[in-house]
């Protein structure tokens, strides 16, 4: 939010720009408002293009503290539960955190090979009648590894988004700001004239352009990774965590 607040003064900054000769006053709003209808959709691609990277940007930091937090929660709760199904109790309030969605693949799928596995004869984790071994390793962790995938790419939503924002939109601006200067020249040449008051206004409109896809991509790229870093320090995590998996599976339900 900080960052977003220092981004908004700086656009606020570039508003009062230089005032020129022959009355041409820079202002942001005037200097939009004379500009060509080619410049003026260029500069509306790159507000919608804005807008909608810094609404992702937002909404993930938001998204990435309540991972960060209801995660730790779950570890704790599982490190802490001598059974699974105290852990299964506890993680419809704790879904945000991916490793949620790894335990209940791990935990359904654990269930479903102990009730078809043969029994041991000791008593069960979960209070059944007889402890029953695993059919498979194996399956258990391919799932695991699929319900991984699965969490990894929730987070990873909407983040391309950004990366797409940072490299196509200084693009944009270069090419609305080429095309005020094509038209600035031809403005020179109909007028004949090279006056600062005759160069100067078309100049800063082009330019205006370049500017706004600048703007619109610093603090995608920022972000991007920032937000890139921050999945993958998660994901280590849930790899982590799969493995504590199977080893507790391993040391409980092993033939």
């Amino acid at each position: 939010m900080l960052m977003f607040e220092h981004y908004v003064v700086a656009l606020l900054q570039l508003a009062p720009l230089a005032e020129g000769t022959g009355g041409f006053s820079g202002d942001l709003i005037g200097l939009v408002a004379r500009s060509s209808l080619a410049s003026q959709l260029v500069l509306t691609i790159l507000l919608f293009f804005s807008i909608g990277s810094w609404a992702i940007i937002l909404f993930k930091l938001r998204e990435f503290r309540r991972v960060e937090a209801q995660t730790a929660k779950f570890v704790e709760v599982f490190r802490r539960s001598g059974r699974f199904s105290d852990v299964q109790s506890v993680c419809k309030s704790l879904s945000a955190s991916p490793l949620v969605g790894v335990f209940q693949a791990g935990y359904v799928e654990l269930n479903t090979q102990l009730k078809n596995g043969k029994p041991r004869g000791d008593v069960a984790e979960d209070d059944a009648n007889e402890r029953r071994v695993l059919q498979s390793f194996e399956a258990l962790d391919r799932v695991l590894l699929r319900a991984s995938s699965a969490e990894i790419n929730r987070l990873e939503k909407h983040v391309p988004v950004l990366a797409t924002t940072a490299s196509i939109t200084p693009f944009i601006g270069l090419l609305g700001t080429v095309w005020g200067i094509i038209l600035a020249f031809q403005g020179i040449g109909s007028t004949g004239s090279t006056s600062l008051a005759v160069v100067a206004p078309p100049i800063a409109e082009a330019l205006l352009a370049t500017a706004a896809g600048l703007f619109a991509a610093i603090p995608a790229v920022y972000f991007y990774n920032h937000l890139t870093t921050r999945i993958k320090l998660v994901a280590s995590a849930v790899d982590d965590f799969s493995l504590e998996f199977l080893n507790i599976a391993e040391r409980n339900f092993s033939g």
